[in-house]
């Protein structure tokens, strides 16, 4: 099994009044969380990598692998509904830097098993870069499917799984995949001490939270699974809880997280995004003070 493993936070993108991408935070954002000690940094949706122009992209990612400069794997999210689109993506993730892809399978259209592996090699072919699968519920992936792509793709080596239920989804493909993939939780990492215990061999979580995250991740490797469910139960949940009650809310939480430790200038989402409520914004704050006290 050669798949990224351990905690690997998923870089906030912070942005200026204008929402141009604000590279002095950014860069305070990466100390941060090489600080924590984590094991790969990844640029994805918790990026609002969706939101950022081609050259952005490019921006933003060459930034992060110099900052890095090797100290752990950066991992660029290159999906596309397209092959040729998601090819050339990649492409440019790894002539910018990107030591690793992550990538799920098409989801405009429905596409068949042999389409599917047929986009993965491709991608593969074009990069020689090691991918992180992923598996979410709007392009699922059965652990049948994501067997036959260890096989037919050698360069997939690890799984992100993100169906609902995750617990249940992880458990079903450590089994079924029998070491073949890295398996790792997904989701926000709320459910990383049950994933954990059935086989999961770490999360992705946003980078607000990476030293919680490395504390979790130490404390179950020492076989404290107690003290792993405190630092769940009174720090990530309940930033989870309210991150996701509505619209893309996560973001504006997380935002806030560090925003509060000065890391971020603001704590601006791209629009179109979520309008907050008075009664949202008096609960992010109550959070802020009880977790950062």
């Amino acid at each position: 099994m050669s798949g990224i493993k351990g905690i690997v936070p998923i870089l906030l993108t912070p942005f200026r009044e204008d929402y141009t991408i604000d590279y002095a935070s950014l860069r305070v954002q990466i100390d941060a969380t090489l600080k924590a000690g984590v094991h790969g940094i990844g640029i994805a949706i918790g990026s609002e990598i969706f939101k950022l122009t081609t050259q952005e992209r490019r921006e933003i990612l060459r930034a992060v692998a110099d900052q890095v400069a090797g100290e752990v794997p950066v991992i660029m999210n290159t999906s596309a509904p397209g092959t040729h689109v998601a090819v050339e993506l990649a492409c440019e993730a790894a002539e910018q830097g990107a030591t690793r892809l992550m990538i799920w399978p098409p989801d405009f259209f429905p596409s068949s098993p042999d389409a599917i592996l047929a986009h993965l090699d491709a991608i593969a072919s074009a990069t020689g870069l090691p991918i992180v699968l992923q598996d979410v519920p709007q392009s699922p992936i059965s652990p049948a499917l994501a067997l036959r792509i260890s096989e037919a793709v050698p360069l997939v080596d690890t799984i992100k799984v993100e169906t609902q239920p995750t617990v249940g989804q992880v458990e079903t493909m450590v089994s079924a995949l029998e070491g073949k993939l890295t398996v790792l939780g997904g989701a926000g990492g709320g459910t990383l001490v049950e994933e954990f215990r059935r086989g999961a061999q770490g999360t992705m979580p946003f980078a607000s939270q990476a030293e919680d995250f490395m504390k979790v991740w130490s404390l179950l490797n020492a076989g404290d699974d107690a003290a792993a469910e405190a630092v769940i139960e009174n720090r990530i949940l309940p930033v989870s809880r309210l991150g996701f009650q509505s619209g893309d809310l996560f973001y504006h939480v997380h935002k806030s997280l560090l925003h509060r430790r000065h890391i971020f200038k603001t704590t601006h989402v791209r629009p179109p995004t979520s309008a907050i409520g008075a009664v949202t914004q008096r609960e992010v704050a109550r959070l802020l003070d009880r977790i950062e006290q």
